[in-house]
């Protein structure tokens, strides 16, 4: 039988050679509690209106396993996103499991809506230093939000921002962001809402939104290429099931659990890796999930400075950083997406 997970492995036929791959995943996303207090129609899970499949994939990650699956990342020192289909402020042992990954020196990089955040939560990740809270906003007006996140609470989103800016204060960390997903409902709010943040907060993100297993609105390169993904994003769900892509909510491309193996044999097991030869080889065919997928577009940057920003543009996002914010950027765009320039790092705007 052939290991397909050895880089050193030559087809004889072909003269293909693996991509070399990390003994770890280097960016773990991991649902320690899939819940959430929105129904928003664009989400792959919550918005699907398939209450069944919702419900099959419903859960909360004991803390115990949490803690076992840490300890086998320790070693890589990851950087860990804490929740994928799951609003993170909800879970249970959200404050054990921010103090676990922290004492191991990983790299803490959430997204939330916002609408759970209280002051004794806000200082607990300015305690423990979470490198990043990005809120995930989408609008600028009530009615706009009601049509992407199916509520009007706009001004209580807005406050959890600015509730966070004030409890960090001067402090380093977190990284204080606010997202924007442009689909039709908002599109005619994307300046403006970049207007409204950009300054305010440490960064900005404008990204596409993902529907019908691609991002329709990405102009994507001719040349297509393996998924940057597959060799340095591990997705976990709550009950320990790994899958390709964090865009798979409903878990159909599995390739194995964390819970019944281990890390290392899920993210170094033959399924990844044919998953990865798949890729390697042009044969996108051969998995259903990515054969129409563009997303492995999204890791390539151009980069612009201007008005104390630097500007990040890939054909998927576009983020706004603060210049003068950018020495707490502790790799939340690893995974495929570049540092900024070390000269950057070091200026005063």
């Amino acid at each position: 039988m052939k290991d397909w997970s050895k880089a050193e492995w030559v087809d004889p036929k072909t003269e293909w050679k693996p991509l070399p791959v990390p003994e770890l995943p280097p960016r773990v996303l991991i649902d320690f509690a899939t819940k959430c207090n929105l129904r928003c129609p664009m989400c792959t899970v919550w918005g699907s209106g398939d209450d069944q499949a919702i419900d099959a994939v419903k859960g909360v990650m004991e803390l115990d396993k949490a803690r076992r699956l840490l300890d086998e990342l320790a070693e890589a020192k990851p950087l860990v996103q804490p929740n994928m289909y799951g609003e993170p402020l909800l879970a249970p042992d959200l404050r054990e499991h921010i103090a676990d990954m922290k004492a191991k020196g990983m790299v803490v990089a959430m997204n939330t809506n916002g609408l759970s955040l209280t002051e004794d939560l806000a200082r607990f990740f300015v305690a423990h230093k979470v490198d990043s809270v990005m809120f995930s906003v989408d609008a600028v007006t009530r009615e706009t939000l009601k049509k992407i996140r199916g509520i009007k609470k706009l001004e209580r989103i807005e406050q959890a921002v600015f509730l966070m800016l004030k409890v960090r204060g001067d402090a380093e960390f977190p990284r204080v962001g606010v997202s924007f997903t442009i689909q039709d409902a908002n599109r005619h709010e994307a300046d403006a809402f970049v207007a409204r943040w950009v300054g305010v907060v440490d960064v900005v993100r404008m990204g596409l939104i993902f529907e019908n297993g691609a991002f329709p609105d990405m102009v994507t390169p001719e040349m297509r290429l393996p998924c940057p993904a597959l060799y340095n994003t591990l997705p976990v769900h709550n009950d320990g099931t790994a899958t390709i892509c964090c865009l798979d909510g409903f878990k159909t491309a599995s390739v194995g659990n964390v819970f019944a193996s281990s890390v290392r044999s899920v993210w170094q097991g033959e399924a990844l890796a044919k998953v990865r030869y798949f890729h390697e080889t042009g044969q996108w065919d051969k998995v259903p999930f990515c054969k129409g997928c563009n997303g492995w577009a999204q890791y390539s940057f151009e980069e612009e400075v201007r008005d104390g920003l630097l500007v990040r543009r890939s054909p998927q996002y576009t983020y706004y950083n603060k210049i003068a914010r950018l020495a707490n950027w502790q790799g939340q765009l690893l995974g495929g997406h570049p540092a900024p320039p070390k000269e950057l790092l070091a200026a005063e705007v």
